[in-house]
């Protein structure tokens, strides 16, 4: 039988070998479509909830569960497949484009996010997981072959078109489009792809009304697509300040992370930096921090200070009161933070400019990465990181980081790490001293009241036999909250809050992810 003889016989308008390649790449298309859903969820709780682990393992684990579910609902369908697939891609386009949305509304306004994340995970496993048995039923109406050879072919198309998914997801459709608006321009393309053209092909083999419904239901679910995009960012703009008690003065999501200033509109000015929905200061009281970080590490030698994190320049800012600091080195992950603690006028007033003044010298680099390959060392090291919520941030309060970090130390070095609190993650902070004392080195845990963040906790720490003594120094500037007094009483912990038992945490046993999503959930 020739090719033409194949199309004719199988109701196509075309040879049997471009019907085949048309249908093929339906499934790349479809299949790219599928991963690009996959990580979108994975990625937005991530921003959102942190624990990159949990929210992966939850996605994919029920995505693939419901993958075999929708392979199973799918062989009824194969007497009708093209109708059946069209359908499936129609509601696969509908509900993985309106999926990030759905899930940012359930988190912003319902407090459902983890529920309404199990619900369309698995509608969107089940929708693909129907796909590739009616595939399989289309490309053998248009040629027979043996199933071997037809697996082969079908498989090879899915698995490239999820490598190009996967590729254009972080590199591609998040940096250009964002979540929200990312998703819903892949579910038009899967609409176009998975439905038009196997109805063109196919058409033959359907009736009139069904055609018409068909090719409705897909200008239809175009329509929705289209009209969301549309009303994306007021959407966006509008589910976000849900989160937030002040109005958002600025918000950017750069390839790291999510950034939002919010500012008080009356009363005393309150300017709030969020990283990832996570507090970093308030300009109200963040001198309680920032002056508790800093000032007693400089009671020991200063003249070469290493700042790891803090790109919004506040450490910085206290690092360089004192005149005999020749060079302070700033190490931060994300460029665009740095360049919001220059030109941002409420946070580079707040810093004193602090990021352009000759001593300072910036690093954009992941500190963990940039600490390998250092060849300087330095007096005073300040870890001032984000909360370790997820893997990514976990691995920067580890003991491996932190033999990094002594490694930097020139001798008689210290070092100061910003540890969370001893009050709401009491497992937290000890698994974070316990964790610098793993390392090789003396500690010294002590303690403030910030009342933005609640009981503020740090360790100081020094490769030496004794714990490094807490005091300031003996030409401190002028402070607005830390003295003598404070400083000695920061050293005495609650029975309550004192030392317990906990883990270390490595690279290989993450352990603070699980003790800051207990804490903080129950706090």
């Amino acid at each position: 039988m020739t090719a033409s003889d194949a199309a004719g016989e199988a109701g196509l308008s075309v040879p049997a070998r471009a019907a085949r390649a048309l249908v093929l790449a339906a499934v790349f298309t479809c299949a790219a479509c599928g991963l690009v859903y996959e990580l979108a969820l994975v990625a937005l709780g991530s921003y959102l909830v942190g624990n990159s682990v949990t929210q992966a393992s939850i996605v994919l684990s029920v995505m693939v569960f419901a993958m075999g579910v929708g392979s199973l609902l799918a062989k009824p369908l194969q007497t009708r497949p093209v109708a059946a697939f069209a359908i499936i891609e129609g509601a696969l386009a509908l509900v993985g484009g309106l999926s990030v949305l759905a899930l940012y509304a359930a988190f912003a306004w319902l407090d459902l996010y983890v529920p309404a994340l199990v619900v369309v995970a698995f509608a969107v496993g089940a929708l693909i997981g129907a796909e590739i048995p009616l595939l399989m039923t289309l490309l053998q109406r248009i040629r027979r072959q043996d199933a071997g050879s037809a697996v082969a072919d079908l498989f090879a198309a899915d698995y490239v078109g999820a490598l190009v998914g996967g590729l254009a997801f972080p590199f591609l459709l998040l940096p250009t489009f964002g979540h929200i608006k990312g998703a819903l321009l892949v579910g038009v393309v899967n609409a176009v792809a998975g439905i038009a053209v196997v109805l063109w092909l196919f058409r033959a083999q359907l009736g009139r009304v069904a055609r018409t419904a068909l090719w409705g239901g897909m200008a239809a679910v175009l329509a929705a697509l289209s009209g969301t995009y549309a009303l994306a960012d007021g959407f966006e703009v509008s589910a976000r300040q849900a989160l937030y008690s002040d109005p958002i003065a600025l918000s950017e999501r750069t390839p790291y992370q999510e950034i939002v200033i919010t500012r008080k509109p009356t009363g005393p000015s309150d300017t709030r930096l969020f990283l990832n929905g996570d507090l970093q200061f308030s300009s109200v009281d963040e001198y309680r921090y920032h002056e508790s970080l800093v000032h007693p590490l400089m009671s020991g030698p200063r003249g070469r200070v290493l700042i790891l994190g803090g790109g919004d320049g506040l450490a910085l800012r206290e690092v360089l009161r004192y005149r005999d600091v020749r060079t302070a080195t700033l190490v931060e992950l994300d460029p665009e933070m740095i360049r919001l603690a220059r030109t941002y006028g409420p946070i580079s007033s707040l810093n004193r400019h602090s990021l352009d003044d000759p001593r300072a010298r910036i690093v954009n680099a992941d500190a963990f990465s940039w600490l390998r390959r250092l060849g300087e060392r330095f007096d005073a090291v300040v870890v001032d990181m984000p909360d370790p919520d997820d893997v990514s941030t976990a691995k920067l309060y580890s003991v491996e980081f932190y033999g990094l970090v002594r490694r930097a130390l020139a001798p008689g070095g210290r070092i100061v790490v910003q540890s969370g609190s001893p009050y709401f993650a009491p497992k937290s902070f000890w698994s974070i001293q316990k964790s610098i004392a793993a390392a090789g080195l003396a500690t010294a845990p002590y303690h403030v009241d910030v009342p933005s963040f609640g009981d503020w906790g740090f360790v100081l720490a020094s490769p030496t036999p004794r714990a490094p003594t807490l005091a300031l120094p003996p030409d401190v500037p002028d402070l607005r909250f830390l003295d003598a007094d404070v400083l000695r009483a920061a050293t005495v912990f609650p029975k309550d809050r004192r030392a317990r038992d906990v883990d270390v945490n490595t690279l290989v046993h993450p352990r603070l992810v699980e003790y800051e999503s207990q804490e903080w959930k129950n706090s």
